[in-house]
C-alpha cells in the first residue's frame, strides 16, 4: 500500500510496533487469515523479506472478514464496562485504503464496536454504551525528501540491528496464511519484558500488507490476543466505506493526543511538574513515592493536571517490567477509584484496606482508597507482586 511504502524507515518500523500495541486502543490495522494449505515463499533473510514486500506492487486497498480473539481478561471481570466486544472478542469486517484510512467492525453477543482511523485520528465507538472515544495520533513534520521509493535493504538492515539491541528477532519464516504466501517473524523482549512472552507478525510476501498479529504471555503456547481474517481481497476501497461517523446522539470522549512525549495533563491544557521535591511542593495532597518498590528503583515523579484535578504519576523500574503508580485526592463526597468499571473488579485486602484487582496474563492493575487518596498501580507483573508493591505504598 502506498501509505506504507512512502513512510521513512524509522517511522515504518515504529508504526509496526504501534499496530501491535494498539490492539486495545483500536488502531489495529493488521489483518490475518486462518492457517491453511498453499504454497510458501522461498526462504529469505528478514531484511530482504521486508524489503521485497515493501518494493512489491502497491495495493490500492484491502477488504476482509475478521475475527478478534481476546483471552486477556478473566470472564466477567469488566462486567458493565465500555467496549465489551473489545474485551471479549468478536468477528466482523475490515476495510483499508491505500492512504492510511481504515474501518474495523466487530460484533459479538456482548455488543458491537466500530473502529475508524486515518493518519491523524482514531475513533472507537462502543454501541452498547453509545459512546465514541476519539484521539489524535502523533504527527511528524513534513518531509520533503519522502517519495514513492521504499526503504533500501541497507536502511532496513540498520534499523533491525538497532531494534535487535532490545528485542530478540526470529528470522523470516515462510508460511501460508489462508492461501496467501507470507512470512512470519517473532519478537521477544531481551530484558525488562514483564509478563510479555512474544509477539508474532505475518505479512503478505508480495505486498506491504500485514497478515497476522498475535501476542503471547510468558510460557503460553496460545496467543492472549489475536486478530484473524478470511476472504481477504485487494482492490480500491471507496471513501464511504472508511469515512463513517458515530451516531449523532453518541457521547463523545476526547482522549487528546496519543503521544508518548506529551502528558495527559499538558494535552488537556494543564501543567506538568517533574521531580520529587518539586511535586511534593506543588501537589495539594500527600502521596507515597518511596525510593524503591518491590526492589525496583524510582525513575520518575511528575504532577499533571491543574489545581482542580491533580494526579501524581510515579514510575519504577524500566521497560515492560516497570510499575506505574497514579495517585490523586478523592474529591469531597466522591467515590474515587471505587466507582466505574474498576469498582466491579474482584477485591483483595491490603492490610485492612479493600482494593479492586484486575489480574491478566500480561499484567495486573490494583486500585484502592486510603486517607483521602485514590491510588492505582499497574504493571506487567503477577498479582502477588502487585499486591506486595501496594502494601509497600500503604
Amino acid at each position: 500500500m502506498r501509505y506504507l511504502r512512502t513512510l521513512p524507515t524509522a517511522r515504518l518500523l515504529g508504526l509496526s510496533a504501534l499496530v501491535i500495541g494498539l490492539f486495545v486502543v483500536a488502531a489495529v490495522v493488521a489483518v490475518a487469515a486462518s492457517g491453511g494449505g498453499g504454497s510458501t515463499p522461498p526462504p529469505k533473510p528478514l531484511d530482504a523479506a521486508i524489503h521485497d514486500a515493501l518494493a512489491g506492487p502497491p495495493v490500492d486497498g484491502v477488504t476482509a472478514r475478521v475475527t478478534f480473539t481476546n483471552k486477556l481478561f478473566p470472564s466477567g471481570a469488566l462486567l458493565g464496562s465500555a467496549g465489551p466486544v473489545l474485551m471479549s472478542g468478536g468477528s466482523g469486517r475490515l476495510w483499508l485504503t491505500g492512504d492510511g484510512h481504515g474501518r474495523l467492525e466487530l460484533q459479538s453477543t456482548s455488543g458491537d464496536a466500530q473502529i475508524v482511523w486515518s493518519p491523524t485520528e482514531v475513533t472507537v465507538y462502543d454501541a452498547s454504551s453509545n459512546t465514541a472515544y476519539r484521539a489524535k495520533l502523533p504527527q511528524q513534520g513534513a518531509d520533503s525528501s519522502k517519495s514513492d521509493t521504499p526503504p533500501t535493504l541497507a536502511e532496513i538492515a540498520t534499523m533491525l540491528e538497532k531494534v535487535g539491541v532490545h528485542v530478540a528477532l526470529s528470522g523470516a519464516t515462510p508460511t501460508n496464511i489462508g492461501g496467501t504466501a507470507a512470512y512470519k517473524v517473532a519478537l521477544a523482549p531481551k530484558h525488562d519484558g514483564g509478563l510479555l512472552g512474544s509477539v508474532e507478525v505475518s505479512w503478505d510476501a508480495a505486498h506491504a500488507v500485514p497478515l497476522r498479529a498475535a501476542i503471547y504471555a510468558q510460557g503460553a503456547s496460545d496467543p492472549v490476543l489475536e486478530l484473524t481474517t478470511s476472504d481477504i481481497a485487494y482492490g480500491a476501497v471507496a471513501a464511504s466505506s472508511v469515512d463513517v461517523a458515530p451516531p449523532a446522539n453518541a457521547r463523545i470522549v476526547d482522549l487528546g493526543e496519543l503521544s508518548p512525549g506529551t502528558s495527559a495533563g499538558a494535552t488537556a491544557g494543564g501543567t506538568t511538574v517533574t521531580g520529587l521535591t518539586a511535586v511534593q511542593a506543588a501537589a495539594g495532597f500527600p502521596f507515597s513515592a518511596p525510593d524503591t518498590l518491590i526492589g525496583l528503583p524510582r525513575k520518575d515523579v511528575r504532577l499533571i493536571g491543574n489545581a482542580d484535578s491533580q494526579t501524581v504519576l510515579v514510575t519504577y523500574g524500566q521497560g515492560l517490567g516497570g510499575l506505574v503508580v497514579a495517585q490523586r485526592a478523592v474529591p469531597a463526597g466522591g467515590a474515587g477509584s471505587a466507582s466505574g468499571p474498576l469498582g466491579s473488579l474482584p477485591t483483595v485486602s491490603l492490610d485492612g484496606v479493600t482494593a479492586h484487582e484486575l489480574a491478566t496474563q500480561l499484567g495486573t492493575i490494583l486500585t484502592w482508597q486510603s486517607k483521602g487518596v485514590s491510588t492505582t498501580l499497574a504493571g506487567s507483573i503477577p498479582p502477588a507482586a502487585a499486591e506486595a508493591a501496594a502494601r509497600e505504598l500503604r
